[in-house]
């Protein structure tokens, strides 16, 4: 027998009330949710085995968790099929993982949005998109997974700007930041079997991220042509990570991915190139202020990465086919680090 839902009940005329009502309980992230009655919310439950009390995070910062019924709620309410459910639900488990550290960049002003890349047959199986287009509309996978993740963080876990969000600017993706690694048409090993997870498997990866920053290289017809403007892109001085200490997603679209791969190189060299080049020197940081007191002899030659390693590079393939365009996505620091965590998808 089906375990009972503990949430509270309401009772509303009609949908048109519901979503109004929903407005005034502050459950919204702006836009009209869908109205999250019993049916629906066990659809949700079913389609991913899950019981309602499973816990499936917690944030020890606040002192919150957040339960598969209180998921399940809110994945109705942005308008996901059941079918998105296992999708959403490994993903609260990747962002709640500690190694993620999910206040800091909840709470930071920085205004960071959760990036979901997922991988893997549920991808292609959902029509996640990850080629033309993939940061924005059109797409009811991509839209409605992204935008689940962000009313369980409001709801959920209290991420209500103004309040606990403090984001001094924010971004698009703070509504919905959902995209899947263009797999079908990628030459290189997927993203989730480079960070761990069997082949064929799916998987889905959470990172704090900035908005995309495209790289515009429409003549570059070699590799080091074109990541030394990717490089260049990373390496802008006011990115908040560019001292080095976090993580970046490169997105190489469909036209730079063919010419990368046709010259034989794949992400390990991608990272490899990237890490080396991806600098900036001492001087130049401190005559922008990110480093501390004025240039001194010998500054002009000494060189920061952005990163400490090159695993802290994320390379995805992803993007449409026209065009010489990739993306990169900065990362989340603070007083600690939050960390990409990748997280298999269990389906029953």
């Amino acid at each position: 027998m089906a375990l009972p839902l503990q949430s509270r009940r309401y009772e509303v005329p009609d949908p048109i009330e519901a979503i109004e009502f929903c407005y005034q309980k502050g459950w919204t992230d702006g836009l009209p949710v869908v109205p999250p009655t019993e049916g629906r919310i066990r659809a949700m439950l079913d389609a991913a085995g899950l019981s309602p009390e499973t816990v499936l995070g917690e944030l020890q910062a606040r002192r919150r968790i957040v339960t598969a019924e209180k998921v399940a709620i809110n994945a109705v309410m942005a308008g996901c099929l059941p079918a998105y459910m296992p999708v959403v639900a490994t993903a609260v488990q990747a962002m709640t993982d500690p190694a993620f550290s999910l206040h800091g960049p909840v709470a930071s002003t920085s205004g960071m949005g959760l990036l979901v890349i997922v991988n893997g047959p549920v991808a292609r199986a959902l029509q996640i998109n990850g080629g033309e287009n993939l940061f924005g509309p059109g797409n009811r996978a991509n839209a409605t997974i992204g935008r689940a993740i962000r009313l369980i963080l409001m709801n959920c876990f209290g991420a209500t700007p103004g309040l606990l969000d403090r984001s001094a600017f924010g971004h698009p993706g703070k509504y919905s930041y959902c995209i899947a690694e263009n797999e079908p048409v990628s030459p290189w090993t997927p993203l989730h079997v480079e960070r761990g997870c069997p082949p064929g498997s799916s998987a889905v990866t959470v990172m704090a991220g900035e908005s995309p920053h495209q790289v515009v290289n429409q003549t570059a017809r070699t590799p080091e042509a074109i990541l030394a403007t990717v490089a260049d892109v990373l390496a802008a001085a006011g990115r908040m990570n560019v001292t080095g200490q976090g993580e970046y997603a490169v997105l190489i679209g469909q036209e730079h991915m063919r010419l990368i791969a046709a010259a034989g190189w794949g992400k390990p060299e991608i990272r490899q190139f990237l890490f080396a080049h991806a600098r900036r020197s001492v001087a130049e940081l401190k005559r922008a202020a990110r480093l501390p007191g004025p240039p001194q002899p010998g500054d002009e030659e000494k060189r920061l990465g952005i990163v400490e390693q090159p695993d802290h590079l994320l390379i995805v393939a992803a993007g449409g086919a026209t065009g010489g365009y990739s993306a990169t996505i900065a990362g989340w620091v603070g007083r600690g680090h939050s960390r990409a965590v990748t997280k298999q998808i269990q389906t029953p």
